[in-house]
């Protein structure tokens, strides 16, 4: 069994030689490239162990893989510093000239696509003669939902995006982590607790569900610029890069942390730390040049643990497989799952243009740049060990790769066949 520190030198010697191979030869994006081949690398793997049984040598990398606990690495580890560091880059100005579209796109928005996509993989599933209650079609319509702020900032840093747009699509994406984890929570407890050929009505109390919800989100607005401002004032009375570097790090890491201690929405109170940091920081930057230390560290932790992370979705592929009896999924769950983003995206946009101008070709390149990503794996792999998980790994795995890689690679096409 290999040691954490052997685990983490793996994941590291990966991400710098498919890094590497990706600049020199493949020339994607850099997560792009990296997801692209760690798949690759899974299902070169796969096939290898198939063609040559008892060869070995694929057996150490999966118990490897199989010691990390990916969603506990990602929503209770990474994510807190992956969306501090994308939060910190983004202009608060922009955000709040979008500010109503960001709030309906991230709250009912997701609602509008879990019902969706639960209610279309519910259908579908009883045309094929698959028996998936709805509770569990909507749990997984809930887990995908979500657009993904690692995923959609590291995209719009290398393509160019309306400015509109951009605020929309990256204030959306920092945001409906918050509602997404309360939905999915909620669905997974009641899906837990129905027990067969129960009606789910009697365990659905959406009040609740909604009060929950807007008791996690106030609550993680208001602690987020309080430990934000705090941090803020601690830099500003200080010259030291290194005290104020460790200042960052650690009031992400214990706003995060406290937030799940007080119950409240990690995701959202670490983006608000990080967008009051980031602006106020920004702001002295341009007066007197100070904080320019601040920026490139964190710009270097967004690419190392972006890095880790597109390189762990692919290589999952290596631990979990897809059974080819849920093949059928992988066709179904896609075309559905952009659907639902279709129209998540159009009602929210559609009544805003009741009253604002919005901009050209908003709903196709918000529809088609809503990447999903690592959160959506975690909390798939969160899930209990039931008849369904397999195919809701099957069909999480299936959409998370196809927006990144087919999505990813086309979006700047949309954007400019629309944007006009």
């Amino acid at each position: 069994m290999l040691s954490i520190f052997e685990i983490v030198a793996l994941l590291l010697g990966l991400s710098a030689m498919f890094g590497w191979l990706n600049v020199r030869f493949v020339k994607m994006p850099h997560m792009i490239g990296l997801l692209v081949m760690a798949f690759g690398s899974s299902i070169g793997l796969i096939a290898l162990e198939k063609l040559v049984p008892g060869l070995g040598v694929t057996e150490e990398l999966k118990r490897a893989l199989e010691q990390i606990d990916l969603y506990t690495a990602i929503v209770n580890g990474m994510l807190a510093f992956l969306l501090f560091a994308g939060a910190l880059h983004v202009d608060i100005h922009l955000l709040k000239g979008q500010k109503w579209a960001i709030g309906l796109m991230a709250t009912f928005g997701v609602v509008i696509s879990t019902a969706i996509v639960g209610l279309g993989v519910f259908g579908v599933c009883r045309l094929v003669g698959f028996e998936m209650p709805l509770i569990w079609a909507l749990v997984f319509g809930a887990l995908i939902s979500p657009t993904d702020p690692v995923a959609v900032l590291g995209l719009l840093k290398v393509i160019k995006v309306p400015e509109a747009i951009k605020a929309q699509i990256a204030g959306e994406s920092l945001f409906n982590d918050g509602a997404a984890v309360v939905i999915f929570i909620a669905l997974l407890t009641i899906a837990l607790g129905v027990p067969a050929g129960e009606p789910i009505e009697s365990h659905w109390q959406p009040g609740s569900i909604a009060a929950l919800f807007l008791f996690e989100a106030v609550g993680a607005i208001v602690f987020g610029l309080f430990t934000g401002w705090i941090a803020y004032r601690a830099m500003d009375s200080i010259d030291d890069p290194t005290v104020e570097i460790l200042i960052s790090l650690g009031i992400c890491a214990m706003t995060y942390a406290l937030a799940l201690r007080l119950h409240i929405s990690g995701p959202i109170a670490v983006v608000m730390t990080g967008l009051l940091i980031g602006n106020h920081r920004a702001e002295r930057a341009t007066s007197d040049g100070a904080g320019d230390h601040l920026f490139p560290f964190w710009a270097v932790v967004d690419e190392v643990l972006n890095s880790i992370l597109f390189l762990l979705i692919g290589l999952e592929v290596f631990v979990f497989g897809v059974h080819p009896r849920n093949s059928w999924m992988i066709l179904v769950a896609i075309p559905i799952v952009l659907f639902a983003r279709w129209v998540s995206v159009s009602v929210p946009i559609l009544v805003l243009s009741l009253k604002q101008s919005i901009s050209p070709g908003a709903i196709p390149i918000l529809t088609w740049g809503g990447l999903r990503g690592g959160v959506s794996v975690a909390l798939a792999l969160s899930l209990p060990a039931t008849d369904y998980k397999s195919i809701i790994l099957t069909a999480t795995f299936a959409v998370v790769i196809f927006s990144i890689v087919v999505q990813g690679l086309t979006v700047e096409r949309v954007i400019k066949r629309t944007a006009v």
